[in-house]
């Protein structure tokens, strides 16, 4: 297939990354200025000081210039070291994945593994740490993007704060849509990035970072500086007379600005609440036509992405392909241990409006149809909309 008989997909409902708002796209539109100029450099520290406001975060926000893999690939490089013992939470491939980073810088790696539908029990957090005192870092997946599902990251962490340890929050597909900030879950390095319920560009990772943090990493003598996998090197960098490591992504900065404006402007509550109630109307669809969430409980579905476990007999590549082919609309396979196992239907930033919900229904119904499994969209479409309407009052 040739790349001139493609066409541009319609509506884009992956798993990340997503549409950026229209906001953004002017954002990133505006002029690429000189790093060192006056003018970027104080532009860099208000971006930067927005971007800390909207973390709710009393120290100031570091932006790496990469996508969020190598910012948590650097989190783990820059606050694990050599003595120290790592407890690792894996309810899904994101989760089991950052322990084979961690595994390259610790002394020792622990692990809680759940099947890759639920999530993490705080009690066998506060079981991990009777029997390991020694633990010193503890690392959490807040949502799997790969499962659709979230983990309890505000009741781990107070565990984790109560045996004085650190830790570490993946929370790149979470944070912007649901209510989560690192120090009311007292995470001590909080990984994410605009790239996803942010409705920005997907090449910058944002991380929170607390004072025990930073002075974890000043101790650690294997942390990396003058490296593309340090925090250290961007600690002050947010500084208008301070240098930058090296040069930062100009139209990246642009963009993040409009997305945090577009974030703050309407006001987060609001944002959270569209993401939510996105999330269930699909849910409701999904199961009023008779498939079955991937999650082994509503209660643990993500409101920023659905996972739909795959009929028996029917193919992830087939079925994206026929609601890409039908409808023009794209939804995301699973990764890794849930590939050919699912499919993943994201609600994330301009995508996160109930009207979306409508559509994945019908793409993912019709599709179904399609590769001859029955299915009721009608059904479907009835619960989605009547769970909106019940909202909306």
């Amino acid at each position: 297939m040739s790349l001139t008989s493609i066409k541009e997909p319609v509506i884009t409902l992956s798993a990340g990354p997503v549409a950026c708002y229209p906001a953004v796209l002017r954002a990133m539109s505006r002029p690429v200025h000189y790093d060192y100029d006056v003018w970027f450099q104080q532009f860099y520290e208000d971006t930067v000081r927005k971007t800390t406001q909207a973390l709710r975060s009393a120290l100031p926000a570091l932006v790496l210039h990469c996508e969020p893999a190598p910012g948590l690939e650097a989190a783990a490089a820059s606050l694990i070291g050599p003595d120290d013992v790592v407890l690792n939470l894996a309810s899904g491939v994101y989760g089991k994945g950052f322990g084979y980073w961690s595994a390259r810088y610790n002394k020792e790696l622990v692990e809680i593994e759940v099947p890759y539908n639920e999530a993490i029990d705080p009690a066998s957090v506060e079981e991990a740490f009777r029997r390991r005192p020694d633990i010193k870092v503890v690392s959490v997946v807040h949502h799997d993007t790969p499962s659709g599902t979230i983990n309890p990251v505000k009741e781990i962490g107070a565990i984790v704060r109560k045996h004085d340890a650190l830790m570490l929050v993946d929370a790149v597909s979470s944070f912007g849509g649901m209510d989560i900030h690192p120090e009311e879950v007292d995470a001590d390095v909080f990984v994410t990035g605009p790239g996803k319920c942010l409705g920005g560009p997907p090449g910058l990772t944002i991380v929170g970072m607390s004072e025990r943090a930073w002075r974890h990493i000043e101790a650690n003598p294997k942390a990396p500086f003058a490296s593309v996998l340090s925090l250290k090197d961007w600690k002050e960098a947010w500084r208008h007379d301070q240098p930058f490591p090296f040069t930062p992504s100009v139209s990246d900065m642009n963009g993040l600005d409009g997305a945090i404006d577009e974030y703050l402007g309407e006001g987060p509550e609001a944002v959270w609440a569209r993401h939510a109630l996105t999330a269930r109307a699909c849910r409701a669809g999904i199961q009023a036509m008779g498939l079955q969430l991937w999650a082994a409980r509503e209660a643990i579905a993500s409101p920023t992405c659905t996972a739909v476990r795959l009929p028996r007999g029917v193919e992830d590549k087939a079925l994206l392909a026929a609601a890409r082919a039908l409808y023009g609309v794209v939804f995301s396979s699973g990764r890794g241990d849930t590939a050919g196992k699912l499919i993943r239907i994201g609600h994330m930033g301009p995508v996160a409006q109930p009207i979306f919900a409508t559509v994945a229904v019908t793409a993912l119904g019709g599709a179904l149809q399609r590769l001859g499994h029955p299915t009721d969209i009608a059904a479907g479409l009835a619960a989605a909309m009547d769970t909106i309407a019940a909202a909306r009052g």
